[in-house]
């Protein structure tokens, strides 16, 4: 695939930083670097088996836990350095959402089959995802871009929280607390997507 680095004109006064992210395509390597991590994270936590309660599987879902918030956190930094430096390519636009919908969906299916989260939850998840991806495809071959809104971005915030605190060996409140927010993540998915779709409609 071609890369396209999308840059503005005006005269560079970059710091030594940003120059370096420019030159090496930081956010790029960032996506990469994500896409390529996702296995050590099912690694991590493929071992522990459902509520682990020795200490060696107790360790290793910490480790899943530190792999996974390392990964998200990484999703947010390639953004904001592509945008900060202009360093906006076709590859980016194609593989950070795939990274972040592939990291999601292992962290998903891993919970599933541990059993400590229902099916349904993961195909729910998967529907909307899937059918906002292919109506923005639709969308696109109509020139049209309906930009993500401010509840997409919560439903990514509670997505992750949620997954954090099942990932987590602690059982009682937490527990508690972590099958609550992905109640709410789950809720606030369907009800971003319906919502996307009748915002594209309205630009339409």
């Amino acid at each position: 695939m071609e890369t396209t680095v999308e840059r503005n004109t005006q005269p560079d006064t970059l710091s030594a930083f940003g120059r370096f992210v420019r030159r090496f395509n930081v956010p790029n390597v960032l996506t990469t670097i994500r896409i390529l991590l996702i296995p050590i994270f099912l690694w991590a936590i493929a071992g522990t088996g459902a509520w682990p309660d020795e200490a060696a599987a107790r360790a290793d879902r910490w480790w899943a836990l530190v792999v996974f918030l390392l990964l998200m956190v990484t999703d947010q930094l390639d953004g904001y350095l592509a945008r900060k430096y202009e360093v906006i390519t076709d590859f980016g636009k194609l593989a950070d959402p795939i990274a972040d919908k592939l990291l999601m969906l292992a962290a998903f299916i891993s919970l599933n089959l541990l059993g400590e989260l229902w099916w349904t939850v993961t195909a729910v998840i998967v529907v909307r995802e899937l059918g906002i991806t292919l109506w923005r495809l639709v969308l696109a071959r109509r020139g049209l871009v309906v930009p993500a809104s401010k509840g997409g971005k919560l439903k990514t915030v509670l997505q992750t929280l949620a997954v954090a605190l099942y990932i987590m060996p602690l059982a009682g409140a937490v527990a508690w607390i972590g099958h609550g927010v992905m109640a709410v993540a789950v809720a606030v998915t369907v009800v971003t997507g319906l919502q996307y779709m009748v915002d594209s409609r309205k630009q339409n």
